[in-house]
């Protein structure tokens, strides 16, 4: 029994790999680590080993042969006494090398309080034996793994901060005009925020629009050189081809819409108001009813 090595590793017995891209950090679940086990670490991975909290070392790509601070009698003969299970908890967590992708959404006000809508998509990954330590020491995390939504959970309040901060002081139709110097601003902060905890940011792609459809066409007809009313009427007129209407394009031009020549009107007896007068009809004089004067009386 002496003789069998045990063998720490992100793969399971079937040969899958435990570091997913949503996987930063994973915590190997076995407290089988002894004197004489097999750390394996793979190319985009480091490994850090624990004992009782303290920090024993950073292992970079290779396969190492732990070896403890406990006495080597003890050592060997733990896989007979406890039956691979050792009394002295040694922890490996392996750290994710690999450059992760990250995504978080949320919203805005612009400086007329219009509701706008924020995507930002952000790279992240540890480059140093270092860093490594330093995620292990700042960074809590539940379980057995660390994942790229709880760095979220972390980073979305930075990033929310960082947009209102150009957002809200900047007019609805001009804010794409700003999303060089947003990617600039929230690249800054969640620099500085994920550098505490040892994760190096490699790029922010920052995309801001209006959450109201509506105003996005809007927008969208005021890029092409309407003006606001024009850009109105424009929306109104694809609306109403949407559904058919064939007035849709006297609609675009600004213009009445003609049948045969003839203008067509609307009655507008029902906005009278009850309480005008109105001569009776007998009363009324028009042209092709002229008035006749009043009788001569007989000679």
């Amino acid at each position: 029994m002496p003789g069998i090595r045990n063998v720490v590793s992100t793969l399971t017995d079937n040969g899958e790999e435990m570091m997913g891209p949503d996987i930063l950090l994973w915590h190997y679940p076995h407290n089988g680590i002894m004197n004489g086990s097999l750390l394996t670490v793979e190319s985009n991975h480091f490994c850090v080993l624990k004992s009782r909290g303290a920090i024993l070392n950073v292992y970079e790509t290779g396969q190492y042969t732990i070896q403890t601070p406990d006495h080597p009698l003890f050592g060997s003969m733990q896989q007979a006494f406890y039956g691979g299970q050792s009394p002295w908890q040694y922890e490996a967590l392996y750290i994710n090398r690999a450059k992760l992708v990250l995504k978080t959404s949320g919203m805005a006000l612009s400086r007329e309080m219009a509701e706008m809508v924020y995507s930002v998509d952000y790279y992240i990954h540890v480059e140093t034996r270092e860093a490594a330590v330093q995620l292990v020491q700042h960074m809590p995390y539940r379980g057995h793994a660390l994942t790229t939504q709880e760095i979220n959970a972390y980073a979305g309040p930075v990033i929310e901060q960082a947009v209102n901060q150009i957002v809200q002081v900047t007019p609805l139709e001009a804010v794409n005009e700003k999303i060089h110097d947003l990617s600039q601003i929230v690249f800054q902060h969640l620099q500085q925020f994920l550098s505490i905890y040892g994760i190096a940011l490699n790029t922010v792609k920052v995309l801001v629009f209006p959450r109201d459809e509506r105003m996005k066409a809007l927008i969208s007809l005021k890029a092409f050189g309407l003006s606001e009313i024009d850009a109105v009427r424009y929306y109104t007129a694809m609306l109403m081809a949407e559904k058919g209407i064939v007035s849709a394009p006297n609609m675009a031009i600004g213009q009445p819409f003609n049948v045969n020549g003839v203008q067509a009107t609307t009655n507008a007896d029902h906005y009278v108001s009850p309480n005008s007068v109105r001569a009776p009809a007998s009363s009324q004089v028009s042209a092709s009813n002229p008035p006749h004067p009043p009788a001569q009386p007989p000679r």
